[in-house]
């Protein structure tokens, strides 16, 4: 009979839809990333009524989305695209760190990275089979210059 009451209580734990897991940058970006470019998110829902931009649902911020090149090989494999979106709350535009590299998109880090997921459902469209998946949004506190230290346990 314990172990039933027990079961009854497991079960009726519910996870929120939108649950943030905190991850180390490392674990994301395990042979780093290269910072593509920065813009805003739009918002949808206020299009063409002057200031546009999506907002942080729990602080207000604004919200600005980095695309970031993934140097992992591995990275598209499945996805087929090494470009990868974080999402950054922040009252201004991040800016990314200069390049080490003239020619080459600066090297960048993210502070308190968290994903949440989702189901990816643009693969069903009429073909008579869903092909939905599991994906991951990725958000961030910040975005930095990576450190000596990280830069040499990447090489």
């Amino acid at each position: 009979m314990e172990c039933r009451r027990a079961e009854l209580e497991v079960g009726q734990m519910a996870v929120p839809n939108s649950i943030k897991v905190p991850v180390p940058f490392d674990y994301v970006f395990p042979q780093g990333a290269l910072c593509l470019g920065v813009e805003p998110v739009t918002d949808f829902d206020k299009r063409g009524q002057g200031d546009d931009q999506a907002r942080d649902k729990d602080t207000g911020e604004r919200l600005w989305v980095v695309k970031v090149l993934d140097l992992d090989p591995e990275a598209g494999k499945f996805g087929g695209t090494k470009e990868v979106k974080v999402k950054i709350a922040a009252p201004v535009q991040p800016v990314p760190p200069a390049s080490k590299i003239p020619g080459y998109p600066p090297a960048v880090t993210f502070t308190d990275v968290t994903l949440t997921p989702y189901v990816d459902s643009q693969r069903c469209k009429g073909s008579g089979k869903c092909r939905a998946r599991q994906a991951w949004s990725i958000r961030a506190g910040a975005m930095t210059e990576p450190t000596v230290a990280a830069t040499k346990q990447a090489a």
